[in-house]
C-alpha cells in the first residue's frame, strides 16, 4: 500500500494576537510536514464574528512570516485568497449541514436563551457532571419545524449524538482515547447568525482540503468525539489526531497573561530573535531524547518526530528562553548582527550620529559574549557611543586611590608616544607603566576602565581602549582626572 503524503494545517482564529501556544502548534505542524516532505495549509477560522478583530488576520500572517514559516497553501496578506477564509465558505458548510439534517444526524433547535438558562440551572441543581442539551427540539414534528422556519424564529442546528455509544480513537500522543456518547453534548453546528461553529467548519474543511493529520492543542481533546461523529456521519476517512500537551506557568497553572507575556508579538517587540523563540517553543513538550537544547530550524525539521512529544504539560521557563536568545545571537555572523544593531541605533538616542561600520563591528566582537539582546549592544555599553558623564561610585571607592592620578598621568605619557596603537600596544604601554611605577597591572586596569567607560565591568580594558581609540582614551582619562576626587562626593556634573 502506497504511503500517503502527509498534509497538515494551522488554523488560527483572528481574535487578536498569536498566542505562544498557537506558535507551538504552528511549529509542530510545520516541522512534521517538512520532515515528512508533506504540505502545510494556513487556514483562517474567522467564523466567530463576535470575537473577530479587524486587522488580526494580517497581523497573524505577518507574525508567522517573521517566525520563518512558509505555507504551501493559504491566504495572502491582502486577504484575496478567500478559499482559505472560512467566512467566505458559508455555502459549502450550508450544503453539508443540509445533508446531515436530511439524514437525521443534525436537527434544528429553536430554544430561546431563557429556556437554555433554566435547563442549565436545573441540571446544576441535580449536580450533573456536565450540562447538556436535552434534545427537546429533536422531537418536534416536521410541520412545526416548517412553520418555525417560515416565521423566521431564531434557530441553530445541533449535532444529533446517538446515546449509549463508545467513541474510540487513537491519538499519536495520548494513545487510545475513549468517550461515552452519553457524556457528549448535542453541539451547535450552525449558529443563529448563520455561521458555522469550529466543530463543523474545521471537519468539513479538513476533509475537503485533504488534511491527513490534525495536530492541535490538548484543549481540543474533549471536542474530538464530536468531530469523530461528524466524520462517521459524513462517511469520511478520519485523519490521524495528535493533541499537544498544555503550556504551563512555573506554578503549573495553564499559561496565561496574568503571569507574563503570552503573545508572540510581545517577545518580538522585546527583541527576542525568531531563531531563539522557535528553538525554545520547540522544546516546550518535545526533545530528541538527549540533553541537546540548541537547534536551528533545519535541525528541528531533521530531528522532529511526533512520537517524542510529551504527554504531560510543559513549563514556560523564561530563563531558558533568555539563554537561547544569547546563544543564537552569538552564533550569528557579525555582519548580520551589524544590520540589526544599526536598526536599533536608528531608534535610539544616537539616531542622529553616524558610526562607521568597522567601528560597530569592533563593538559587536567585544560585546557578543556579554549580551542577550541586540539592544544590549547599546544599553550595556553606552560609553562606545558617547563619553561617560558619571562614574560608578562603588568602583571609585574601591579602585580610585590617592595615587591613582599620578599613575594615570604616567600612563598618559606612555600612550601619547604610540602611533596608531593596536590592542597589544595598549597592553604593552600599561605593563610598561606598571613596571616603571613598581605596581601591579591591576592598579592601572581598574582606574583606566572606570575613566574610559564610567563602569567597573565590560570587555577587556585593551579592547575598550582600542575601540574608542588613542585620542578618545586620552581625553576620557583627562576628564576623569578632573572630575573624580578622593574622597569623592560629587561624581557627576
Amino acid at each position: 500500500m502506497k504511503e500517503v503524503t502527509p498534509k497538515v494545517r494551522f488554523a488560527p482564529s483572528p481574535t487578536g494576537y498569536l498566542h505562544i501556544g498557537g506558535l507551538r502548534t504552528a511549529l509542530y505542524n510545520y516541522l512534521f510536514a517538512c520532515n515528512k516532505k508533506g504540505k502545510i495549509i494556513l487556514r483562517i477560522e474567522d467564523t466567530d464574528r463576535k470575537r473577530f478583530v479587524e486587522g488580526a488576520t494580517e497581523k497573524l500572517i505577518d507574525t508567522l512570516k517573521w517566525a520563518g514559516f512558509e505555507f504551501d497553501e493559504g491566504p495572502h496578506v491582502d486577504g484575496k485568497s478567500g478559499s482559505y477564509l472560512q467566512s467566505e465558505r458559508l455555502n459549502i458548510y450550508n450544503d453539508h449541514i443540509n445533508k446531515l439534517i436530511e439524514s437525521g444526524k443534525a436537527y434544528y433547535c429553536f430554544c430561546t436563551k431563557e429556556r437554555l438558562t433554566v435547563l442549565r440551572a436545573e441540571q446544576q441543581k441535580q449536580k450533573l457532571s456536565q450540562a447538556k442539551y436535552d434534545k427537546h427540539c429533536l422531537h418536534l414534528s416536521k410541520n412545526v419545524i416548517e412553520k418555525k422556519l417560515k416565521s423566521g424564529i431564531p434557530k441553530v442546528v445541533r449535532l444529533n449524538v446517538e446515546p449509549d455509544k463508545t467513541i474510540i480513537f487513537d491519538d499519536v500522543i495520548k494513545e487510545r482515547v475513549e468517550f461515552e456518547s452519553n457524556n457528549v453534548d448535542d453541539q451547535v453546528l450552525i449558529k443563529s447568525d448563520g455561521f458555522p461553529t469550529y466543530h463543523l467548519a474545521n471537519v468539513v474543511d479538513d476533509h475537503l482540503m485533504g488534511v491527513t493529520h490534525v495536530i492541535r492543542g490538548e484543549e481540543w481533546l474533549s471536542s474530538t468525539p464530536k468531530h469523530i461523529l461528524l466524520y462517521d456521519y459524513f462517511g469520511w476517512e478520519k485523519p490521524v489526531f495528535a493533541h499537544l500537551p498544555l503550556l504551563l506557568n512555573p506554578d503549573k497553572s495553564k499559561l496565561s497573561k496574568r503571569q507574563g507575556d503570552v503573545a508572540v508579538e510581545d517577545y518580538r517587540n522585546k527583541g527576542y530573535l525568531k531563531e531563539a523563540l522557535i528553538n525554545f517553543v520547540a522544546l516546550l513538550g518535545w526533545n530528541t531524547g538527549d540533553d541537546r537544547e540548541f537547534f536551528t530550524m533545519d535541525e528541528l525539521i531533521q530531528n522532529f518526530n511526533l512520537k517524542r512529544v510529551h504527554k504531560s504539560g510543559a513549563v514556560f521557563n523564561i530563563e531558558k528562553l533568555n539563554w537561547l536568545n544569547a546563544e543564537h545571537l552569538r552564533k550569528k555572523p557579525n555582519k548580520e548582527v551589524l544590520q540589526m544593531l544599526k536598526d536599533e541605533l536608528s531608534c535610539s538616542e544616537y539616531k542622529d550620529k553616524n558610526f562607521d561600520d568597522d567601528y560597530l563591528l569592533l563593538i559587536i566582537e567585544a560585546m557578543k559574549p556579554r549580551v542577550t539582546f541586540v539592544k544590549e549592544f547599546i544599553s550595556n555599553c553606552p560609553y562606545f557611543y558617547k563619553p561617560p558623564n558619571k562614574y560608578d561610585e562603588n568602583v571609585v571607592r574601591k579602585k580610585w586611590k590617592e595615587d591613582t592620578p599620578e599613575h594615570l598621568t604616567k600612563f598618559l605619557e606612555n600612550i601619547a608616544l604610540l602611533n596608531n596603537p593596536s590592542k597589544d600596544d595598549f597592553e604593552n604601554a600599561l605593563s610598561q607603566t606598571a613596571e616603571e611605577l613598581k605596581i601591579g597591572n591591576g592598579e592601572l586596569i581598574h582606574p583606566i576602565r572606570l575613566a574610559v567607560s564610567g563602569m567597573g565591568t565590560g570587555p577587556g580594558v585593551y579592547d575598550l581602549q582600542y575601540i574608542v581609540g588613542k585620542e578618545e582614551t586620552i581625553n576620557r582619562i583627562n576628564r576623569a582626572l578632573e572630575v573624580i576626587k578622593v574622597p569623592n562626593t560629587n561624581l557627576s556634573n
